[in-house]
């Protein structure tokens, strides 16, 4: 590799932890923010930063110079992503080099209707007619996402939960440590997806996410309507042949709820 890896949300969950392993492995690391570096960012001091606004495009052409892969983690939440994706490929094909750009994405979007899951196969499709060397990883939710839907509901008197609905939730820095391996090697395409090690009904993780807390409430099991969640009760989000993580969601949680011994 002549040149860094780009890590565009490079500050979100996933990117961070992506930044960490490339510089674990002695790679060049730059990260693509939209705001200067702030002081106490707690990123890793050796990571390069570079400003850049990917849903305008400004800085991007500077961002992309140099760069031997691109890990592409940001991400709008919304139809959006099309868009600052099409932003990137389209610097990085003004440019000088061909980077590989390596794309991460979810599990089900082809099987699950909703308006984020089309735009992210949309995005998909861009990745791989860009002309550039390209690999997408699809994973299932990560188990942060999981224990939020549970945590959201603090105040509430019951945990609801939907009833009839599976989930495989994966670790963050399994995904990430993919995502460098495909960094630093040559294009796949599309990469076999990523599923977590366990499938569970999704009361299951509520109750593991209340007894990690400390919080003792009834799980109240609802089956929203639509084609969504029907979907969703047929497992359009599960990948049970691709199960190859690691990390269980009580290892997850026990990580996340240990008291800090750091201060």
């Amino acid at each position: 590799m002549n040149g860094p890896v780009l890590v565009t949300g490079g500050t979100g969950t996933l990117g961070r932890a992506v930044v960490r392993q490339l510089l674990a492995g002695g790679h060049g690391t730059r990260i693509l923010s939209r705001r200067p570096r702030p002081a106490d960012d707690g990123s890793p001091g050796d990571a390069e930063w570079v400003t850049g606004d990917l849903n305008t495009g400004e800085g991007i052409d500077a961002a992309v110079t140099g760069t031997s892969a691109i890990v592409h983690c940001a991400s709008t939440g919304n139809r959006k992503d099309v868009q600052i994706t099409r932003n990137l490929s389209d610097a990085v094909l003004r440019s000088a080099g061909r980077p590989h750009l390596v794309h991460i994405s979810i599990v089900g979007i082809d099987r699950v209707p909703f308006f984020y899951y089309r735009a992210k196969l949309d995005t998909e499709r861009l990745v791989a007619t860009s002309g550039l060397p390209w690999s997408v990883l699809r994973t299932t939710q990560f188990h942060d996402l999981v224990a939020l839907l549970t945590d959201a509901q603090r105040r509430l008197p019951v945990a609801l939960t939907l009833g009839g609905v599976r989930f495989q939730p994966i670790d963050v820095d399994e995904v990430a440590a993919r995502l460098v391996a495909l960094a630093t090697g040559p294009a796949v395409g599309r990469a076999d997806d990523m599923g977590g090690p366990q499938i569970r009904d999704a009361a299951h993780f509520t109750r593991a996410t209340l007894r990690a807390s400390g919080r003792s409430r009834r799980v109240v099991p609802v089956r929203p309507p639509g084609r969504f969640f029907r979907a969703l009760r047929l497992g359009g989000n599960l990948v049970p042949d691709r199960a190859v993580g690691r990390t269980t969601f009580e290892e997850y949680l026990a990580r996340r709820d240990a008291p800090d011994t750091s201060r």
